[in-house]
């Protein structure tokens, strides 16, 4: 192959991709502890000289929505390298729509009339939230969708539901203002609490069994080129990959591009 010859390999893009996820990842964790430090810096300043004006109130209120997105991207960003990355690239646009009607509900004039737009903002910056939070919610439980074992991935499909119908029953009363449930809302609201605890449970119960629960290694054919030893050694290999992705909850895939990761990067660092 020539120096100007195309990469054709499979694993460089993708290599290229996991280094902008951590690249991003890292950029998420930067942002929030700097929101974080601020709003502990305002806090602090506000006890020692007894002042707190509308500016700090906003400033406050501002690192505290940005913080929020960053942890809510933290959250979609762990499934981007998965084959559910979708819902991870869906829940960091939401986020994204989110803060940015947070920033406008934040320093929009508090004493000033300026129209009725600014209770659609605060409406719709509602809907964003609750849709971001409940698709980090999931996200976080997606990274259990590669597990083959039946109870694990019934459990997953119900928790996701319950994740799903609780933002819905949440969302509803916003957009409607509050013609649902209506006046009378008590069995509603019954059966909102009845779906919020399943979802509750789920995200408690599902982890725990997914680490007693751990997925058999994949029986490997015998290869005849091979032979036994060949065949022996490669079912070693499975059960080497399967203990470790049953450990770190990482699919096959994760595994070996992060393997092959570090090793180009040892590679590359050796004196040539």
């Amino acid at each position: 192959m020539s120096a100007n010859a195309p990469d054709d390999r499979p694993d460089a893009p993708t290599a290229t991709s996991r280094q902008a996820v951590r690249g991003y990842r890292r950029i998420a964790i930067i942002v929030l502890v700097a929101s974080l430090s601020i709003t502990a810096v305002i806090g602090i300043v506000t006890l020692l000289s007894g002042e707190f004006g509308e500016v700090q109130g906003r400033v406050l209120l501002t690192t505290l929505v940005i913080a929020g997105a960053s942890i809510l991207a933290l959250c979609h960003l762990t499934v981007i390298g998965r084959p559910v990355r979708a819902v991870g690239f869906v829940g960091l646009v939401t986020s994204a729509v989110a803060l940015l009607l947070g920033l406008v509900v934040v320093w929009t004039p508090w004493t000033v009339d300026v129209g009725d737009w600014v209770g659609d903002a605060w409406r719709w910056f509602g809907v964003a939230s609750i849709l971001a939070a409940s698709l980090a919610h999931a996200n976080l439980l997606l990274l259990l969708s590669g597990r083959r074992r039946r109870v694990v991935r019934i459990a997953l499909a119900i928790t996701l539901s319950a994740i799903a119908i609780v933002a819905a029953m949440l969302i509803l009363p916003i957009l409607t203002d509050w013609a649902i449930p209506g006046p009378d809302g008590e069995t509603y609201w019954r059966w909102f609490g009845v779906i919020a605890i399943l979802d509750a449970l789920g995200t408690i119960v599902l982890p725990v069994v997914a680490l007693l629960l751990r997925d058999r290694p994949a029986p490997t054919p015998p290869d005849a080129a091979g032979g036994p030893d060949a065949a022996s050694a490669r079912s070693a290999l499975d059960e080497r990959i399967e203990a470790l992705s049953a450990a770190t909850g990482l699919d096959r895939d994760a595994l070996l591009h992060a393997a092959l990761d570090a090793f180009e990067a040892r590679r590359g660092s050796l004196p040539g």
